[in-house]
């Protein structure tokens, strides 16, 4: 007797709830209006389809657009009134620096909040020490996060500067005492050595991207180099371990692409959850989508 099929898998929506200082305050035509803080940023967005909700004087309010002609770095910010390139901002107890530069990228991805409340929940709820690898780590939120509710953590990227930036986050938070370690490396081979190295992580956090260099000029491909990390997480996943969250951005996919990878690192065993990151705006409830996640627990 063939054995029965299992069920589908539910694809979720989850959206950060506990923002005070971020608000998507408006979308429509093709660009978004949010709050950082005290400043009003203008965005290019594509699934924002329909039509602006608050009155042209709100969004004339912005202090700075998002330019498209660099496309390499998927843009650069224009200025529209008096800014500092360099501001904090805070959620729940952790604090970190927003720049606007020549990336589109400021050093925070609201959407992320829920995973950050999720991580110190999982961290506080073992206790015990929990050893921490988050890759492809950026400005460090995630890292802060899981730090800050008693985790050891080693943050994996390839940029110097982006280590800089989460090290510096990691200090604005008063959380400098923590033990992190700061690693400038490829996130796949540095994973690799630390599997050849028999070493194992009670947590795994990873967000790749679509498409990257290393400090070396490794090139990193999501769709080519995935199952290779995979493979290499699997090995560094502790027996006991208590979490995955894996997140990436701007690939054609579904989010059963991370669920079925995160099925592979722990062996099918445990519990997942698969969707996407959303926010919703304040204006008329429009909700937009900008990430595929799956989170694990044993």
């Amino acid at each position: 007797m063939a054995a029965p099929t299992p069920p589908l898998p539910e694809i979720k929506l989850l959206a950060p709830e506990n923002w005070r200082e971020y608000a998507l305050l408006d979308s429509g035509e093709g660009k978004t209006l949010e709050r950082f803080g005290p400043y009003l940023l203008i965005s290019p967005e594509p699934q924002a389809v329909w039509k602006k909700s608050l009155p042209p004087a709100e969004w004339q309010k912005a202090h700075a657009v998002l330019r498209e002609e660099n496309k390499e770095y998927g843009g650069s910010w224009q200025a529209l009134k008096p800014m500092p390139k360099a501001w904090e901002l805070r959620y729940q107890s952790l604090t970190f620096q927003l720049q606007l530069g020549t990336s589109r990228h400021i050093g925070v991805f609201p959407e992320q909040a829920s995973h950050w409340d999720w991580i110190m929940e999982r961290v506080q709820a073992e206790r015990r020490p929990l050893r921490v690898l988050n890759l492809f780590g950026y400005s460090g939120l995630a890292t802060l996060a899981a730090a800050s509710a008693g985790a050891e953590v080693t943050h994996v990227d390839s940029s110097k500067h982006a280590l800089n930036w989460a090290s510096y986050n990691l200090k604005l938070s008063g959380l400098a005492d923590k033990p992190v370690r700061w690693i400038a490396e490829d996130a796949l081979k540095f994973t690799q050595r630390e599997a050849r190295r028999g070493n194992k992580y009670d947590g795994l956090i990873l967000d790749p991207p679509k498409f990257g260099r290393g400090s070396q000029g490794q090139v990193w491909d999501f769709f080519k180099k995935l199952p290779d990390l995979v493979e290499a997480c699997r090995v560094v996943l502790a027996p006991k371990a208590s979490f995955i969250v894996f997140t990436t951005y701007a690939i054609s996919a579904s989010a059963l692409v991370t669920l079925q990878a995160v099925q592979d690192i722990t062996g099918n065993k445990g519990k997942a959850e698969c969707g996407e990151l959303v926010t919703r705006e304040q204006s008329a409830g429009h909700i937009l989508s900008h990430a595929l996640y799956t989170r694990w627990t044993p």
